[in-house]
């Protein structure tokens, strides 16, 4: 089976393309805004233009533009090759790049939030969340942190405000790692994970 992944829900845009689960070939560019015009030049640079029979898009937390563009051209590119499109939570991929790199240890991930905030998820040694992805401060991250190793592009910022010398993994997620997402991470449903409320919001009824 093909499958083309999607990951633009952070600063990075990334695209790949594997053939049963091997690696074809993939582009990773760190460009900060700017998805919009970025993305689908990428899949277009792809073998066959990144044409596959499943597509897996990023669902976040992360950027709300970010995200909204990674599902609205992963569910276009699905109608139009009728492709199965499937999500995964942003920090699932994040805490399986860093588990690879640390030979599956269990890992806090801290990524980069709104408003001064870092989202903030723990994963077991197997790879499965043990909470909820959380909007939360510098010190309330500090005090939800559970494991010794940290991953992502906060995760050298709340090292420091721990101040205990934890391991820190400098990551932003990438597409080209999307074959080490397990099956059971990936989901039909394709609502976005925000981690936060939004900040608008509408106007209270009057009395």
């Amino acid at each position: 089976m093909t499958t083309l992944a999607i990951e633009c829900a952070t600063e990075a845009c990334s695209v790949a393309l594997f053939d049963d689960g091997e690696l074809v070939d993939g582009r990773f560019e760190a460009i900060g805004r700017g998805h919009a015009e970025r993305l689908v030049p990428m899949i277009a640079q792809l073998p066959d233009k990144g044409r596959a029979q499943r597509i897996v898009v990023s669902l976040g937390p992360g950027s709300f533009t970010g995200v909204r563009i990674g599902l609205a051209a992963a569910r276009a590119l699905g109608l139009a090759w009728g492709a199965e499109v499937l999500g995964y939570p942003t920090l699932t991929l994040i805490a399986a790049m860093a588990r690879a790199k640390h030979r599956g240890k269990a890992v806090t991930v801290c990524m980069n939030g709104g408003h001064g905030e870092w989202f903030l998820q723990n994963f077991a040694g197997g790879g499965e969340a043990e909470d909820n992805v959380r909007s939360l401060s510098p010190a309330e991250a500090a005090l939800a942190c559970r494991h010794a190793t940290l991953a992502g592009n906060r995760a050298g910022a709340l090292a420091d405000q721990l101040g205990d010398g934890r391991s820190a993994l400098d990551l932003l997620p990438d597409a080209r790692c999307a074959r080490l997402l397990a099956e059971i991470q990936l989901t039909p449903k394709l609502a976005p994970v925000y981690g936060r409320a939004p900040d608008a919001r509408l106007p209270q009824a009057r009395a």
